[in-house]
């Protein structure tokens, strides 16, 4: 007889048993990383989608392995201007808080397929028809026109570059002293009187005149410090253009001091010209000394004449190594002899962007025209403002 064994009796009084709670889930190092770059989209940083997948190449680049190189990645693409540092290394401190990451995670990025639609295509495709719904593809182009130039990836750049050559700039015109003729407005008295003696003192034809138009000069000043080395190839390609189309254009560049580069802008391809203009400008991605730039301009070249009536643009996000008493008093001096002057700086039209830095505070008193110039939609609006001057 075989005896089944009967579990002992549980006590009313006793809890059932459960299992062990599972710790909570760690975050995917993608999440993780995204989730830091909303929050500081959320202090009011100006983090955008193309800035989001920057960080996510660059952490996943550098890897996890230390937070100074996870901190580096982001502070290098998801900042803007200097004024998001504070918040940045708030933000940082809190989401991270003071652990370490773990040692060689990567980032494991979902890149785009590879039948993308090219970016230097000008129509969409359209989708089927549904009843009054038409589903169509944004231009592509269009898109890349508004993007920041700052944070285009190489092919990218590449097909930003080709846009470029549609840039139609326009000189700024000014009244000449010499008179042509015209269909109407001031009477020609001398070729009135010549048509009166061709017909022996019968009435004739009553000429008009107006006064002819020159086209005015045109000074590209570009900054090519550190702080605008991402905007600086950008510039010249647009300096180029510039040269290429307009008559009398003259292009500078300012750094730690001031290299004139009109000749080796001459150069038909674009390519090769701002691989003549990097031979000869010495302080590429250098130090910042706008007032002395622009005051060795106006002694070297501008009182000579090339200042004097001409539409001068400086590009420049206005940080200047020295004390700002020197540009604004450059600066002085140059909207005197000019006949207009303009100032592109490449944050002017990002959301939150203020015009605090004492280089542009000292400057904008004496500036005409205060524009964006980041992408090549404000390039093109840019072109406007230059040549309606």
């Amino acid at each position: 007889m075989t005896l089944t064994p009967v579990p002992p009796p549980t006590s009313p009084t006793e809890p059932p048993t459960e299992p062990p709670a599972e710790p909570p889930a760690e975050p995917r190092p993608d999440e993780l990383l995204l989730g830091f770059a909303r929050a500081l989209r959320a202090a009011g940083v100006h983090v955008t989608a193309d800035r989001e997948r920057t960080f996510l190449l660059a952490a996943a680049t550098v890897g996890m392995a230390e937070r100074s190189g996870v901190y580096w990645a982001g502070r290098a693409t998801l900042t803007g201007v200097p004024a998001d540092f504070p918040i940045y290394d708030e933000i940082f401190e809190r989401w991270f808080g003071g652990e370490s990451l773990r040692r060689g995670q990567r980032v494991d990025i979902v890149r785009p397929p590879a039948h993308q639609a090219p970016l230097d295509s000008t129509e969409g495709e359209a989708g089927d028809v549904e009843g009054d719904t038409l589903q169509a593809r944004a231009s592509a182009q269009e898109v890349l026109r508004h993007r920041d130039v700052a944070t285009l990836s190489a092919a990218e750049r590449a097909a930003a570059a080709r846009l470029f050559a549609r840039l139609d700039p326009r000189a700024p015109r000014r009244r000449a002293r010499r008179h042509v003729r015209a269909t109407s407005g001031t009477i020609d008295g001398p070729a009135t009187l010549r048509e009166q003696l061709r017909w022996v003192g019968e009435p004739g034809r009553i000429h008009h005149r107006r006064r002819a138009t020159r086209p005015r000069r045109i000074v590209l000043l570009i900054d090519v410090s550190g702080s605008m080395s991402a905007y600086a190839d950008s510039l010249l390609r647009l300096a180029h253009v510039f040269v290429r189309t307009v008559p009398h254009v003259e292009v500078f560049t300012m750094g730690t001091r001031l290299t004139h580069v009109t000749r080796a802008l001459t150069e038909r391809d674009p390519d090769r010209a701002l691989a003549a203009a990097g031979r000869v400008v010495p302080d590429w991605s250098g130090g910042t000394r706008l007032g002395e730039a622009i005051g060795a301009f106006l002694d070297r070249w501008g009182r000579r004449g090339m200042a004097r009536g001409s539409v001068v643009v400086v590009f420049s996000d206005g940080w200047e190594r020295e004390g700002p008493e020197l540009l604004g008093e450059q600066m002085r001096r140059l909207a005197a002899l000019s006949h207009r002057v303009v100032w592109v700086n490449p944050h002017r039209g990002k959301a939150g962007y203020q015009p605090v830095q004492q280089g542009i505070v000292a400057a904008l008193p004496h500036v005409d025209d205060f524009v964006a110039g980041h992408s090549l939609a404000t390039f093109e609006e840019l072109i406007e403002v230059v040549a309606d001057a």
